[in-house]
């Protein structure tokens, strides 16, 4: 058993029903790329967002302004092919896999495997308090926070809050 000290976010991911974990800071700032690209007004706007943590799914690599998207058009990051297919963001569920110890992986939670998008863990909610009580005594820091689990999956992406 290793302990170290990292600080994790928690929540309910809805798509999927059951906890999500991600490290603290990577998803704030994973965060904070997924509002920029919501909060674009134009592809040309959309196009310039730079991602650190995601990939932009605006980018000229994937809409090329000769094709329909020039920058003065306006943009709607919910009619954006990898948003509406489900390809962005990353699934958050995934991420348990890089931030959970092996142990309470296998313990806590079930590897689903998905056609499309990847294998995530599905971790019951009611699996919490355990899981948390047991992170904590390795000296995780762990913060509930629905909202930005929610988010790092793209829900709420095409509300003001996002």
């Amino acid at each position: 058993m290793t302990t170290q000290h990292q600080h994790l976010v928690c929540g309910h991911s809805t798509a999927h029903d059951c906890l999500a974990f991600a490290d603290a800071g990577t998803a704030t700032a994973a965060a904070a790329e997924i509002r920029a690209l919501a909060a674009a007004q134009t592809w040309g706007e959309a196009r310039q967002v730079r991602m650190t943590h995601l990939w932009n799914p605006a980018g000229p690599e994937y809409h090329e302004p000769e094709d329909g998207y020039a920058d003065d058009k306006p943009f709607d990051i919910t009619k954006v092919g990898a948003v509406e297919d489900g390809n962005w963001p990353p699934i958050v569920s995934t991420r348990a896999f890089t931030v959970l110890p092996q142990d309470l992986q296998d313990r806590h939670g079930k590897r689903q495997v998905t056609a499309h998008d990847g294998d995530y863990l599905e971790i019951a909610v009611a699996a919490e308090g355990e899981l948390v009580a047991e992170l904590r005594e390795r000296r995780y820091e762990v913060t509930r926070d629905d909202a930005l689990i929610n988010l790092l999956d793209g829900f709420g992406l095409n509300s003001p809050a996002a």
